[in-house]
């Protein structure tokens, strides 16, 4: 869903990959200190030191991660089953994942988890994403587009079926299960990068009104916003989707109407203000528009 209704915010640096490279050694610490005088400055300092300590003592390089225990995970069930592995010491960057492996001990022989549920394409992603705080599709650089999903294309073209967004969809609500803020916001800033179809929107919405919880307003209202921008147009391009959409999930319905309401009394009370003498520009919700509309 290319932007249209809200501005992304940026990913947060430090909620990348989540753990420190050692790169300066002991020199990295030299220096540290208070200035001060007497028995008090030394207590500073000396709190100071121990704190340096206690961060030195705990940090983790990235060899220690690769040190730790393997974890095996299954995703799907039966034959169906994948079987994925991935560094503990990772993997418990996930309160999800931490509560699991936290079942585990010295004596465990095989630790695996199982994620029956769980989209494999999603799990691949979550899992490039530890390594690397990134996953595929990337953003082409210097552009504010994406990858080509098929290794046919050099970048993403018309999502005509819905099939980019909800690739990213199922990243977002697997990194919100997982308890993984930065991956759901890289999953949310990529959904806003794609140019879709009616038909490919309302297959989107469907799935955000299905799968993720009511008071999720990240992801459910730019969802409504951008239908209640352009219903007047797109509906027609998906009429029938559009209609069963709103029976299927009355508050799609319900957030599309309060937006256009909204809208109108905001535009109303501008007018308002217009008669007093007072000039105003209508605005928009939205910082930006979508790709289709530039």
């Amino acid at each position: 869903m290319a932007e249209q209704e809200e501005q992304i915010a940026e990913i947060p640096a430090e909620e990348a990959l989540g753990f420190d490279v050692e790169m300066g050694g002991a020199d990295a610490t030299e220096g540290v200190g208070l200035e001060g005088n007497g028995a008090e400055a030394d207590g500073e300092n000396g709190a100071v030191s121990r704190k340096v300590e206690d961060a030195e003592s705990s940090r983790m390089t990235f060899i220690d991660h690769l040190k730790s225990p393997i974890v095996e995970l299954v995703v799907g069930t039966g034959t169906e089953s994948t079987h994925l592995t991935a560094h503990q010491a990772l993997l418990v960057q996930s309160p999800y994942f931490k509560t699991e492996c936290e079942k585990f001990n010295a004596t465990t022989k095989k630790r695996h988890i199982n994620l029956q549920d769980d989209d494999l394409s999603a799990v691949g992603c979550f899992l490039q994403y530890l390594y690397t705080s990134e996953y595929f599709p990337r953003v082409l650089s210097g552009t504010r587009t994406l990858e080509a999903l098929s290794p046919a294309g050099s970048e993403a073209t018309e999502d005509t079926g819905g099939e980019q967004l909800l690739y990213h969809a199922r990243i977002y609500t697997l990194a919100q299960k997982l308890s993984m803020p930065g991956l759901a916001s890289l999953a949310r800033s990529k959904i806003h990068l794609i140019n879709s179809t009616a038909r490919g929107e309302i297959a989107y919405a469907r799935y955000v009104y299905q799968n993720t919880s009511p008071d999720d307003d990240e992801i459910r209202r730019p969802v409504a916003a951008f239908w209640a921008h352009r219903s007047h147009v797109l509906r027609h391009e998906a009429e029938e989707e559009f209609r069963r959409m709103c029976l299927e999930f009355p508050q799609f319905g319900f957030d599309v109407l309060t937006l256009l309401l909204d809208g109108k009394e905001k535009g109303k009370g501008e007018k308002e203000k217009d008669k007093d003498g007072h000039t105003s520009t209508p605005g928009t919700s939205r910082k930006r528009l979508r790709a289709s509309q530039i």
